[in-house]
């Protein structure tokens, strides 16, 4: 689904953030990205969904060259990648509800459909009271999980969590990553960047550190705190 081969990433004429990345996600799978403050996770998804391009090596995002593809194609890519960002994004202008049906009406789907699925996913994360709210009358937490809620809304291929509980507290947290497992039985590979090592350790996933700005490989422990 996702290859790395020697890829390297800088911002103009800086040093590399990313180092010589060498990676493969397959299909179904889910790892988690830990690593410090500076380590480069965030720019490890943005590769991945693709808002950044890198400045050298290869890399292939389903079975497509990232640096040969016509842009045009770009769009159709990002529609099967769901993305959890630390700033959530949500559009103020729409309610929670409009937020979180966005992905599934841009790509065509029955309202009642969308109507009934959004509501239902909404509740399940504790916000079924605040479907016609705008996110501006939300605390930190719940816009969130609003976040959260439109990246999953349409099981999308592969979904990218950038410090997804950053703002929410541990019970919310730890849900908030179930509901990613219960996407990733149904065959989406997820990969969640973290600092939190104590919610990490509650799972089996394999563990990739980022350190020096470069990927050590997947482990099945739980990382110690990385500085």
């Amino acid at each position: 689904m996702v290859r790395f081969e020697n890829v390297g990433v800088s911002y103009g004429v800086g040093p590399e953030v990313l180092s010589d990345i060498n990676l493969i996600i397959q299909p179904g799978s889910f790892h988690f990205v830990t690593g410090g403050s500076g380590a480069g996770k965030s720019s490890l998804l943005k590769l991945m969904y693709l808002a950044l391009t890198p400045s050298r090596g290869r890399l292939q995002i389903f079975d497509e060259e990232i640096t040969e593809i016509d842009r045009r194609k770009l769009p159709e890519l990002r529609r099967r990648i769901g993305v959890v960002f630390q700033d959530f994004r949500l559009l103020d202008n729409l309610s929670v509800f409009e937020n979180v049906a966005l992905p599934l009406r841009i790509s065509g789907n029955n309202e009642t459909r969308t109507r009934n699925n959004v509501t239902d996913l909404l509740a399940w994360i504790g916000l079924g009271s605040r479907l016609n709210d705008s996110p501006n009358n939300l605390s930190g937490g719940e816009q969130q999980r609003v976040a959260i809620a439109r990246a999953v809304i349409s099981k999308p291929a592969l979904l990218l969590a950038d410090e997804p509980t950053g703002n929410v507290d541990d019970r919310i947290a730890y849900r908030s990553l179930r509901l990613f497992e219960e996407l990733h039985r149904t065959g989406t590979a997820v990969v969640v960047a973290t600092h939190n090592d104590a919610l990490v350790k509650q799972f089996t996933h394999p563990v990739l550190i980022l350190k020096d700005n470069m990927l050590h490989p997947p482990s099945t422990e739980a990382p110690e705190s990385i500085i």
